[in-house]
């Protein structure tokens, strides 16, 4: 658990520290640059910079071990954070697709959209490939830790790559084609809103879903029935029921022995079924067997 979080926080910080600098550079290229994309794009590396603090307060406290009144550990901390890194994405989309709408509108009203320079579309050039290789580092390590909270971080450097692309589609075709195309600049923030958005909507069901007790995929509770039922000496199980507490997964069933056996021969094979479940999803899962007479 402790080289888990020490992992989870190494990347989280090392994006920290480069979402500070995007943000500052890319506020300045779109200011000197005169790019509305590229101003709306730093303010996307900005909220980047608030989720890489809700993930680092998010584990710090998932990684707490169980106490008086948390008999199930501090996972869902983790998860919570998964989830406001969601609607962060959201907000984020919401506020990128309103500035292109409101500077299209003004367009259309007469107002002249101010041509980019190349410092923004620079500036772009760089956030992709600064922000795509943050996101392969930050997928790689929260797959290795089974952190779905760094995962969804990661999707939120992927979409700051795919909002520099837009921008730098955008500002690249004002640029080279005139004053009549300038619109493209805001028509491509408001295509990158939608990707943004996107995202966001599919992180925050996920882990809605967990925070509300959704069951484990049929898939993975397939496996587990499959999995109990070949300990020897279960005649049977039903009853089962599964949820997922931050990494772990939680696992509460009924199976039927023998009814000839005593306590203890019964409460080995309970046991063997525990440890069963535990070497297929690691030692942190949650398993719950209730035992019952066969016959």
């Amino acid at each position: 658990m402790a080289d888990r979080t020490r992992q989870a926080n190494d990347i989280t910080v090392k994006g920290l520290l480069v979402n500070i600098i995007l943000t500052f550079f890319k506020f300045i290229a779109g200011v000197a640059g005169k790019s509305a994309a590229m101003i709306a794009d730093a303010f996307h590396s900005l909220s980047d910079i608030a989720t890489d603090i809700v993930v680092l307060l998010g584990i710090g406290i998932a990684s707490k071990p169980k106490d008086k009144t948390h008999d199930y550990g501090h996972g869902k901390v983790e998860t919570l954070a998964t989830t406001i890194i969601g609607f962060a994405l959201l907000v984020v989309g919401a506020k990128i697709f309103w500035m292109g709408v409101i500077e299209i509108v003004n367009s259309y009203r007469g107002n002249i959209i101010t041509r980019p320079g190349w410092v923004a579309f620079f500036a772009a050039v760089i956030s992709i490939a600064v922000k795509e290789c943050l996101y392969q580092y930050a997928t790689k390590v929260g797959k290795a830790i089974n952190s779905q909270a760094v995962i969804a971080n990661a999707w939120h450097h992927r979409s700051d790559a795919l909002s520099s692309i837009g921008t730098m589609l955008g500002i690249g075709g004002a640029i080279i084609f005139g004053e009549k195309w300038r619109i493209l600049d805001p028509i491509a923030a408001i295509i990158v809103s939608l990707l943004i958005a996107k995202v966001g909507i599919d992180i925050s069901l996920a882990s809605t879903n967990e925070l509300i007790d959704a069951s484990l995929s049929e898939e993975i509770e397939s496996k587990i029935l499959e999995t109990i039922r070949s300990v020897p000496g279960v005649k049977s199980s039903h009853n089962m029921k599964t949820r997922k507490i931050g990494n772990a997964f939680a696992i509460d069933v009924h199976i039927k022995v023998d009814k000839s056996l005593n306590i203890t021969k019964a409460h080995l094979i309970s046991t063997k079924v525990e440890d069963k479940i535990k070497s297929l999803y690691g030692k942190d899962t949650i398993v719950s067997v209730h035992i019952e007479p066969s016959g």
